[in-house]
């Protein structure tokens, strides 16, 4: 497992207009946490289109999140992927959730992008837009949430990372897993809210509401622009453009950034 990249934003704290009040942070313990924007989720012919979804309905997500992905890279803040999925054998799929929902195609079925929800495959993979770049950590998981038999609660730990700024799909689901299994863990928890989506509008409204209610109860929510306005400038180490980014956050990496794989 390759350790975080060493933080170059400033170590001062940061305030984001926020729900249910402002969230603070430290730009240098904080992680952007990018879930499961893969093309099996966003993209026709993918798993979310073979349970009867429209896919179409994510894609405003995705320019909110390239943009806090963006300004992340610009001023080497951590930046994690998750990614949804299984081994090509299929031994870490419970039967319940092969079967669950009644798709047209099942996990593991062939699809024009490549076995369904299966790792190494091209549907699979995070979309061209946000793929990930040499330095960040890309955490494969069997289940809806991102602790569940994977390593990312070490990668966080060995990089001292306190608070998360979440986005990805959907909000519900996979979204909402991880923010309540870091919210057991400690972790402080931003949720974007137009960088975060569903399928279902409602439910992505209803989700943003739960995480908030109750004075926070599990994190807080505001949108790409709150948090982009409490964002420093970029590092006078960093600039704009990707292989540059690349080269400071992790001048020694591969070119190809490796997979925190889990042990599931």
């Amino acid at each position: 497992m390759e350790p975080l990249p060493t933080q170059a934003a400033e170590p001062l704290q940061r305030s984001v207009t926020a729900r249910p009040y402002a969230f603070t942070f430290e730009p240098s313990t904080t992680a952007l946490l990018i879930i499961d924007m893969q093309r099996d989720f966003l993209e026709p012919a993918g798993f979310g289109e073979t349970l009867g979804n429209d896919v179409s309905l994510l894609a405003p997500v995705i320019p909110a999140v390239k943009s806090l992905l963006d300004a992340a890279r610009s001023i080497g803040m951590a930046v994690i992927h998750t990614r949804e999925g299984h081994r090509p054998d299929l031994t870490d799929l419970h039967e319940a959730k092969r079967v669950r929902g009644n798709p047209t195609l099942e996990i593991g079925d062939p699809s024009p992008n490549g076995r369904i929800l299966v790792r190494g495959e091209y549907g699979h993979d995070i979309i061209d837009e946000l793929a990930p770049i040499a330095g960040e950590a890309v955490i494969d998981k069997p289940g809806k949430g991102a602790f569940y038999a994977t390593d990312l609660g070490l990668l966080l730990a060995k990089g001292g990372i306190t608070s998360l700024i979440v986005t990805g799909v959907t909000t519900e689901v996979c979204v909402h897993t991880t923010v309540r299994e870091a919210n057991d863990r400690g972790f402080e928890c931003l949720v974007v809210e137009d960088g975060t989506g569903s399928y279902f509008p409602e439910f992505h409204a209803t989700a943003l509401r739960m995480i908030s209610a109750q004075g926070g109860i599990f994190g807080w929510t505001a949108t790409s622009t709150e948090v982009l306005e409490a964002l420093p400038g970029p590092s006078p180490t960093s600039t704009t453009t990707t292989p540059t980014t690349a080269e400071t956050l992790s001048p020694t990496a591969d070119p190809h950034p490796t997979p925190v794989t889990t042990g599931a």
